[in-house]
């Protein structure tokens, strides 16, 4: 018998406790924690967008409340509630690159371990927290990692007071994430009269010709189209999801697919965009921004049809929709982007009548 699935199996996203990139500090007292994280970040590249994630302290330091305190320790806030469920503090540290936590009271997905004589015990009690060590730090007048630690030969050992050098292997933990192609093929094509990615402005059909030069480029392409359309094409489909929603759902149908890539989206009614200018896009990606797009001048706004957008524009994605927006460009404007100029806007140029078609064909005379 088949046994029922109750729920949709949904992909999820590589998040630890609080976000995707977490470290937690532990084996020293809070104090010495809260010290050395705020040198670590000061140190940190501009842009990094970090957070401390720490308990609030009474005047005995083992005692713990209720209570998170979030603190940006770049900007100065701080967000502080009395309660906070798992998932709450997911959405809430949606935007951060980096979530430093005080391992003392929080578990994170990786660690950094502090060699501090008084806390041995502590740190021994906290030994099923240890599942992912990054790096261990001496304290002051300390020389030795514990016996007991099993740490790898290969992960480094710092001093306490090497601040900057813990700053920097941080950073170099800090992956972004894989990249893939997201070909815009689902549209009804109502204006042109007949089916705007089997044009042929290359010798052969739009969609094709985008899929192949992306993977010259060594990407992942995929064709994003309607269901009723899926064996019109050939080679890898992600087919509409969020039904009726035109791009906007064909971009949370990818995310959907995968929440732990990015996508770079470009459309099929797009014909002057070639390998060179998603090359360039590539190049000009910034990871910390929900998204890296290009400005349009014809619309003066970014375009959203070639963008690259980040895992974690897929939340915002979604919160803008019971606010009554399906817009992608209404979210790029209000969101975090990275925004680049390019030195022929006219690549953006979109096709959707046979007369705009005339028109664009002069370029491949």
């Amino acid at each position: 018998m088949k046994k029922h699935e109750k729920h949709a199996k949904l992909i999820k996203p590589e998040i630890g406790f609080f976000g995707r990139n977490e470290i937690a500090f532990l084996g020293a007292p809070c104090g010495l924690i809260e010290s050395l994280v705020d040198k670590i970040i000061e140190n940190l590249p501009t842009g990094l967008n970090t957070i401390y994630v720490d308990a609030d302290h009474g005047s005995n330091e083992n005692e713990v409340f209720s209570k998170n305190i979030f603190q940006d320790k770049i900007s100065h806030k701080s967000l502080g509630k009395k309660t906070i469920s798992q998932f709450e503090q997911k959405f809430l540290l949606n935007d951060q690159d980096l979530v430093l936590v005080n391992g003392n009271h929080f578990e994170a997905k990786s660690q950094i371990v502090i060699i501090h004589s008084k806390k041995e015990a502590s740190l021994k009690k906290r030994m099923g927290q240890l599942t992912d060590i990054k790096a261990v730090i001496l304290d002051e007048g300390e020389t030795e990692v514990y016996d007991w630690l099993e740490v790898s030969p290969e992960i480094p050992i710092f001093n306490v007071a090497e601040a900057s050098k813990i700053s920097a292997f941080i950073s170099e933990q800090i992956k972004p994430a894989p990249l893939k192609v997201l070909i815009l093929a689902g549209g009804k094509s109502t204006r042109m009269g007949s089916d705007k990615a089997t044009l042929e402005y290359h010798g052969q059909p739009q969609y094709q010709f985008l899929y192949e030069i992306v993977e010259t480029l060594g990407l992942e392409p995929y064709i994003s189209c309607r269901d009723d359309q899926k064996n019109d094409f050939e080679g890898n489909i992600i087919t509409d999801k969020f039904i009726g929603l035109g791009p906007y759902g064909a971009i949370l149908s990818a995310f959907q697919y995968d929440p732990n890539s990015a996508w770079l989206v470009v459309a099929c009614d797009m014909p002057l965009i070639k390998s060179k200018d998603i090359a360039n896009l590539i190049s000009s990606r910034n990871t910390f921004k929900f998204a890296t797009a290009c400005y349009n001048p014809a619309t003066d706004f970014p375009d959203p049809l070639f963008t690259i957008w980040e895992p974690k524009i897929y939340q915002v994605l979604l919160n803008f929709l019971p606010l009554g927006y399906s817009c992608p460009r209404k979210v790029l404007i209000n969101s975090c982007t990275e925004i680049i100029n390019l030195a022929e806007p006219e690549i953006l140029a979109n096709v959707n009548t046979p007369t705009e078609k005339n028109d664009i064909e002069k370029y491949f005379s």
